[in-house]
């Protein structure tokens, strides 16, 4: 199939690219090529090839998923300047206004 200037000028308007006049002989040219090379592609023979999704052969590398037990509570408190009710006290990032200290 070749490709010729008023089928780039309507891939162009179908695609809504402005493309100046002085650019359509080097995009038809361009176009031209990849369609030979995919035609070159689909004259293959590929019966019993598997397909390639991507091009590096990788395997799951992380570790397998099971509970473990955490830190226990007290033993990170230890290192907590202030606490309240099982929670880390922190000073106030934002003043919403309120009275409390």
């Amino acid at each position: 199939m070749a490709i010729n200037e008023e089928t780039v000028k309507q891939v162009a308007k179908l695609a809504k690219l402005e493309i100046g006049e002085e650019d359509i002989l080097t995009f038809t040219k361009e176009m031209d090529s990849i369609i030979e090379m995919v035609e070159q592609l689909e004259g293959l023979d590929t019966e019993g090839i598997e397909g390639t999704y991507h091009g590096l052969n990788e395997h799951n590398v992380w570790r397998e998923d099971k509970a473990e037990n955490g830190t226990d509570r007290e033993d990170l408190f230890k290192n907590v300047k202030t606490h309240k009710d099982g929670y880390i006290e922190v000073p106030a990032m934002f003043d919403n206004g309120g009275s409390e200290a």
